[in-house]
């Protein structure tokens, strides 16, 4: 799950290069990416391609539209025949949103010979207003493998004119919305995913605020162009030398049994130490 990249659900062309990149996950846009008009096309386009998808299925997943509006359920009739890997639900307003998807989910999957609840979620929690309060509240929600925040949706919501500060970079509110994000998919136990970059030409951008989120705990980032695939994935593995790191720290625990704290290079090593080596161990292996 480090690499979740878009491609609207009316061009065939674009799902087709999502689903044949070095992308973890290939998420098919039936919401913004779509206009109105285009939805009923992109609905059958969207079949049609996971029907006749000859690899891996379950790394081909579908936005559909929010719950709020009038298109959610034809979105589901669509594309739950074809057994998409997993659905991104887009402006929520909290967990009751995703309670709600996991009836509706269940009825299509008993509809259409599907394990009940085999269908994994990944929900964007900070689009609107209300859901920013709402973020730590995941925890044991059916379905949910993942958050992911927005800063578009959410400056709507708020009447913001910008979200960005004079230098480029985001502000307050939509840092405390990268925070909270984070911090609820801690508490949920699930994937934290990083928002898009909409420079896509920005490379080296790109490399260093997938670094850094990566840093902060997210595991993952939303892509908008294939070129920017190869770069979250490299972002978001363990080195050579991290991996080295943390089976050293792991052995050195294991050689002294009991003890909560050891000196190391120089420094200490206590137990946090210990728990995020082998977190990193555990997603190597």
């Amino acid at each position: 799950m480090r690499s979740w990249l878009f491609a609207p659900g009316d061009s065939d062309k674009k799902m087709g290069k999502a689903a044949e990149s070095a992308a973890d996950i290939a998420l098919f846009d039936l919401e913004d990416a779509v206009t109105p008009e285009n939805k009923p096309l992109a609905r059958r386009m969207v079949h049609d391609f996971l029907a006749g998808y000859a690899g891996d299925r379950s790394r081909l997943w579908v936005r559909i539209n929010p719950l709020d509006g009038p298109w959610t359920l034809d979105d589901l009739a669509a594309v739950m025949p074809a057994k998409p890997g997993g659905i991104m639900l887009p402006k929520v307003y909290g967990r009751a949103d995703v309670e709600r998807l996991d009836n509706y989910l269940s009825a299509f999957e008993a509809a259409h010979d599907i394990a009940i609840g085999s269908t994994p979620v990944i929900v964007l929690v900070t689009e609107t207003a209300e859901a920013m309060f709402h973020t730590g509240s995941y925890k044991g929600a059916p379905r949910v493998v993942a958050l992911t925040w927005g800063a578009e949706d959410l400056a709507d919501s708020i009447g913001a004119s910008s979200n960005r500060n004079p230098d480029g970079s985001y502000g307050f509110t939509y840092e405390l919305a990268r925070s909270l994000c984070l911090l609820g998919a801690a508490t949920a136990g699930v994937t934290a995913v990083e928002t898009i970059q909409g420079d896509f030409r920005d490379l080296e951008s790109l490399k260093a605020r997938a670094e850094k989120v990566r840093r902060d705990g997210y595991r993952g980032m939303l892509a908008i162009h294939p070129a920017q695939v190869d770069v979250i994935n490299a972002a978001f593995t363990p080195t050579a030398e991290e991996i080295e790191e943390a089976q050293t720290i792991v052995d050195v625990f294991a050689a002294n049994p009991g003890v909560g704290a050891i000196g190391y290079k120089g420094g200490m090593l206590d137990r946090p130490y210990l728990s995020r080596a082998q977190a990193l161990l555990a997603s190597v292996r």
